[in-house]
């Protein structure tokens, strides 16, 4: 069975996160982090209380255990800042450094616009090491009219980058 961490950092768009969460395919083995400050927004934006972030030993901390691939979506500047000069403070960037050491997919969901010269160079420097950098950017050929949509298009890409078969959005033709 295929394990998938979904991670959600202090980024606007929490949301986004726990759709993709909740649209996994049950044979899929999920696990779920949220950090201190994506609660603080999650509060904000709705209403959810869940994992510890600061239990680094936790099972999807250690290479052992298997996890196949990661999404961080939405990822703060902060936590992909992190992870980008290799800090392992919590369990959202120790399971993302566990799959930069273990060469597994890692996708993360940029959400800040504009993007800083700070941030390009530590998405650079990720995306280098084979790590996905997918904001949740629309495209228009798939014609969304809602917002769920829209959602559904962003999420269906991630699940294309982590090989789950969707039909989530309207695909080229």
């Amino acid at each position: 069975m295929k394990k998938i961490v979904i991670a959600i950092s202090g980024a606007s768009g929490v949301n986004l996160g726990l759709k993709a969460l909740k649209l996994l395919p049950d044979d899929i083995e999920k696990h779920f982090i949220m950090t201190k400050n994506s609660n603080i927004v999650l509060d904000k934006e709705n209403s959810l209380t869940l994992y510890d972030n600061e239990d680094i030993s936790a099972s999807i901390a250690s290479g052992s255990f298997g996890v196949d691939a990661m999404l961080i979506a939405p990822c703060s500047m902060n936590t992909l800042a992190k992870i980008a000069c290799g800090i392992s403070d919590n369990l959202v960037t120790r399971c993302a450094s566990v799959m930069i050491k273990e060469q597994k997919k890692l996708i993360l969901a940029p959400r800040e616009m504009p993007f800083s010269a700070i941030a390009l160079q530590n998405m650079q420097t990720l995306a280098q090491l084979g790590v996905a950098i997918a904001p949740p950017v629309m495209a228009y050929y798939s014609e969304q009219q809602t917002l769920d949509e829209m959602e559904n298009f962003i999420i269906g890409k991630w699940f294309d980058l982590l090989d789950i078969e969707n039909n989530l959005y309207k695909r080229w033709e």
